[in-house]
């Protein structure tokens, strides 16, 4: 049985190493330009190379992004980014625009190419197109079904592989080329800087009643017309493999550390269980819908991947997350002759809180905070302060980058 890529998105130097410490097998990271998610902290040059070392030092490939719709402004540019990456050492660039598909092969004559979702990759006879200008792997649009899959894998070439959105934010457009922020704010969705007008409240004006605002729906609060159930096919491990998908890819490179922790760790053992016995899978499937939950999202629907999607998988009342969880410090180092753990903290907590340790095995290690000190040793109450470092007893040994969350 082909064992499927988990790919992870990581937004930041963090996020990466988070990633490769709970089970990624690959992540995809973008620089300071030409990615689509240009408010995203991003990677400068020194920032990836050390992120590629340390995927390289643990067995994880790098992919960097430079999807975006390019203008005549871009191109110069971009040729002067690749020129760049030659230094940083990527596994492959995804990119969805032609252009500088052409300009990678020129400038990048040995990178391996993967075309992005954004090139609208809806049939085999485009994807073995794509697959004759040099590119390895490309990325199905979020439109096709299971079955479109299935037939795509059987007709195009065994040496492409097929790579497809698992879990994440859905986007209302097609195959994320959305017009609404570049028209709403002048913000150019296809160029990295979308402001996600599909998530704001929306209300009906008659043209000749102008500020009477009029819900959609029977709800004062207005509607959500364009805002998308979170995509989520952790119950389904066993299509994806089925329908040929070599890659399982997570959106979500402006998420925090501890979404990153707790998707990856959630499907990593989804999918080592699947491929130890797809009994066993099936059995721990509710042990799996119980940890993904635990990090923020909405409710989830499976798109378009069994049937078109109809009203049900839309939010209509509202834009709120479903947060049970906060994430309130990252491990930094432990030390077994005191018991204690060097943590940095992320969110307050307080003497007395419950936490939970996420444990790269797969476990919740329940820490009670007895203490807390700073890292000259003085006593405190309470960690207030974002990116305080401090120490806390805890009950086993820890590893750096595992997360504490609070419930």
């Amino acid at each position: 049985m082909n064992r499927p890529e988990l790919l992870i998105p990581a937004g930041s130097l963090e996020n990466l190493k988070i990633a490769v410490g709970y089970g990624a097998d690959a992540v995809y990271v973008g620089g300071e330009a030409f990615g689509l998610r240009a408010k995203a902290k991003n990677f400068s040059l020194e920032e990836m190379k050390e992120g590629v070392a340390y995927a390289h030092a643990h067995g994880v490939k790098v992919y960097v992004t430079a999807n975006i719709i390019a203008h005549n402004r871009d191109i110069e540019g971009v040729r002067v980014y690749l020129e760049e990456l030659k230094d940083v050492g990527p596994d492959a660039l995804i990119v969805a625009d032609p252009g500088i598909l052409m300009a990678a092969k020129e400038v990048l004559p040995g990178m391996e190419l993967h075309l992005s979702t954004q090139a609208n990759n809806t049939n085999h006879a485009a994807l073995s197109f794509w697959h004759s200008q040099g590119v390895k792997r490309v990325v199905v649009a979020r439109e096709l079904s299971f079955a479109e899959i299935r037939e795509i894998r059987e007709k195009v070439p065994p040496t492409l592989d097929i790579e497809a959105f698992v879990h994440g934010a859905m986007c209302i457009s097609y195959s994320g080329r959305c017009l609404l922020s570049n028209y709403m704010t002048g913000k150019d969705a296809n160029q990295g800087a979308c402001t996600h007008p599909c998530r704001w409240r929306y209300h009906l004006v008659e043209e000749t009643r102008p500020g009477e605002y009029m819900p959609i729906e029977e709800n004062e609060r207005g509607t959500y017309i364009y805002n998308s159930k979170d995509l989520c096919l952790l119950e389904h491990i066993d299509d994806l493999m089925k329908a040929g998908v070599r890659s399982f890819k997570v959106e979500g490179r402006m998420k925090t550390g501890l979404y990153v922790a707790t998707v990856t760790r959630a499907y990593r053992n989804a999918i080592d269980d699947y491929l130890k016995d797809p009994a066993l899978y099936k059995r721990n499937i509710p042990k799996y819908m119980d940890e993904i939950v635990k990090c923020s999202h909405r409710p989830f629907t499976t798109g378009f991947f069994y049937e078109r999607p109809d009203g049900s998988e839309q939010i209509y009342d509202n834009n709120n997350y479903i947060r049970d969880f906060t994430y309130v410090a990252r491990v930094l180092s432990y030390n077994p002759a005191t018991g204690r753990a060097l943590v940095e903290q992320r969110n307050k907590f307080v003497v007395g809180d419950r936490v939970e340790v996420m444990k790269k095995d797969g476990r919740n290690l329940e820490v009670v905070v007895e203490a807390i000190w700073d890292e000259e040793g003085n006593p405190l109450e309470a960690a207030p302060h974002p990116k305080q470092r401090l120490y806390l007893p805890v009950p086993e040994a820890v590893e750096p980058n595992e997360l504490l969350r609070a419930y």
